[in-house]
């Protein structure tokens, strides 16, 4: 089942959306591979540091995050990647590393890699690693209004 606040935040909205199960997976090209979706649609999100303040960078699967970009696009001084003893109190209702790309739900801005802006339908963990949530990229841009940005 997805994280609950999630469920609510988008049956609240009337968004459709197709819950995904799968054997459990640890990696984004893993879930690529057991659920059959391209990497370039799975979206892996990343927890970053930006000036000590916590930010989700969201990005292909397909793809690796490119701090420098990351930093000139968000004008940081200091951008790094958190560790997930640093980030995992953040999110109670997930399992660590499976966080699902909703920063506005966890009071955090969001930063969508252009290539997954072209996408028509996005899927990403739903707070564990046995489900995926997919749904329509323009509903996505509609609840997050994230700042899409060259990162990678």
């Amino acid at each position: 089942m997805p994280a609950q606040k999630l469920r609510e935040f988008l049956d609240e909205h009337g968004i459709e959306y197709v819950t995904i199960t799968h054997s459990p997976a640890y990696t984004t090209q893993r879930t690529a591979e057991l659920t059959h979706i391209p990497g370039k649609e799975l979206a892996k999100t990343v927890i970053v540091k930006l000036d000590d303040e916590f930010a989700m960078a969201v990005l292909p699967a397909s793809f690796r995050i490119d701090l420098d970009y990351l930093k000139r696009g968000v004008e940081a001084d200091v951008v790094e990647i958190a560790s997930e003893s640093e980030f995992k109190n953040l999110f109670p209702d997930c399992e660590v590393g499976a966080m699902p790309p909703f920063g506005n739900l966890y009071d955090m801005d969001v930063y969508v890699a252009e290539k997954l802006a072209e996408d028509e339908e996005i899927a990403f963990n739903a707070g564990s690693h046995t489900e995926l949530i997919r749904m329509a990229y323009q509903d996505f841009e509609k609840l997050v209004s994230p700042n899409v940005i060259r990162i990678t």
